[in-house]
């Protein structure tokens, strides 16, 4: 690890410390370069952006520009570390949004008192933007936010700790959910965790089908007997009764997602599953519950974990990029419900197609193909673009 550390520290600093920069898209090698750059010839598109601002797609950035926000509240597993300790995160965002998608990216850490305070700076700045992604802002409050800017922006406003997770989580179930022999509408599903990537998980599972969904947080289950509940997960409570806590839900259950905290699942909880269970152990970079414990105790499970370093690794990677390509490719106003569900459906039909040398080499793998170890496509996979942008521009321009 103190390895890790320092090439990972000497990788931000060399040979110039930060991941991105701003580079010109246009020639400005001559005294006719500048004056069509700056003045005087910059005042043309001026004019034709105030008759009609839709021509700002015409003649800025704008509609490949994403704007990668936070205020520092909930940065990876760190916490509250503030707006500018999360700078090194926003920016790797954008190094996978240019490297995956060719989307620029300007990250912006916002130190806000309150959440409106937050909203307004964003509206504030949005007419640069062709979407707004939100990253690293801790609930309840994440969940205020986006509404909001939802409301009051005509630009896709995004959370991607909410719902990149929920698509990839989504797309991964179906998969496993397949190969165990099991339909999502039939599956007893556990939740431990019920912030903003639960919910939204939770949310998505239950509008592409899902029935019996049991949302566990750190004072046991959700149910409509609680007086702690927030609008959002609020409608994912039960009815009181006979299931109380975690080993309570787990009983007989075909599915567990984690994504809450290291070690949160117990060892013995996962042989009171039903048989054919998946486990998705998604806390980074410690999982509820690691692989080899699980296979220890039984051999009947499809497992995914966050980490790369095990296979099945759910990573946003494989959502953010491509559901934004999309978006601004149709020049949607929002990301719709059906826009996540099109990439949750071409993740995984993408999947279960045969794997191109491409991925192999880069992986060091002889072969990989749909089954127990391979339920989710690799993040190198050059096909992401075809299938996930394309299915979510086309859900876009249904939905007009």
């Amino acid at each position: 690890m103190d390895d890790l550390k320092q090439r990972a520290l000497d990788y931000h600093q060399f040979p110039k410390p930060g991941k991105l920069s701003v580079e010109s898209s246009k020639p400005c090698a001559t005294q006719q370069d500048l004056s069509l750059a700056y003045t005087p010839g910059v005042a043309a598109p001026v004019l034709e952006i105030e008759a009609d601002p839709a021509n700002a797609y015409k003649y800025t950035n704008k509609g490949n520009l994403v704007a990668v926000i936070t205020d520092g509240t909930a940065v990876l597993g760190l916490g509250n570390v503030g707006a500018l300790a999360g700078k090194p995160v926003m920016e790797g965002k954008g190094v996978l949004f240019k490297r995956f998608a060719d989307i620029d990216v300007f990250d912006i850490e916002v130190n806000a008192a309150t959440p409106d305070e937050f909203i307004q700076t964003v509206v504030n700045i949005a007419p640069t933007f062709g979407g707004i992604n939100l990253e690293d802002i801790a609930a309840p409050h994440c969940f205020y936010i986006e509404n909001e800017l939802k409301k009051r922006l005509d630009i896709p406003v995004f959370h991607d700790d909410q719902h990149g997770t929920a698509v990839i989580v989504a797309a991964a179930l179906l998969n496993a959910l397949e190969l165990q022999g099991k339909t999502l509408p039939r599956a007893k599903i556990v939740f431990l965790g019920a912030g903003a990537a639960g919910c939204s998980c939770a949310k998505l599972l239950k509008l592409m089908g899902a029935t019996n969904i049991t949302m566990v947080d750190r004072k046991g289950v959700l149910d409509d007997s609680r007086d702690d509940l927030h609008d959002n997960n609020r409608e994912l409570a039960i009815a009181a009764g006979s299931v109380n806590t975690l080993a309570d839900a787990m009983q007989g259950a075909d599915v567990f997602i984690g994504v809450s905290a290291k070690n949160g699942l117990p060892a013995e909880l996962v042989t009171s599953m039903a048989a054919k269970p998946v486990i998705f152990a998604l806390a980074n970079p410690d999982p509820e519950i690691l692989p080899s414990q699980v296979f220890a105790l039984r051999d009947d499970v499809i497992m995914a974990t966050g980490r790369s370093d095990f296979p099945n690794q759910v990573n946003n990677a494989l959502c953010f990029p491509y559901l934004f390509r999309g978006a601004l490719d149709a020049k949607a106003k929002q990301i719709s419900e059906q826009m996540k569900v099109a990439a949750a459906k071409a993740l995984s039909q993408l999947a279960r197609e045969p794997v191109p040398a491409q991925v192999l080499e880069a992986y060091q793998l002889q072969s990989l193909s749909f089954g127990k170890d391979y339920i989710i496509p690799k993040p190198f996979d050059p096909r992401l673009m075809q299938y996930v942008a394309g299915a979510v521009a086309r859900a876009a321009n249904a939905s007009e």
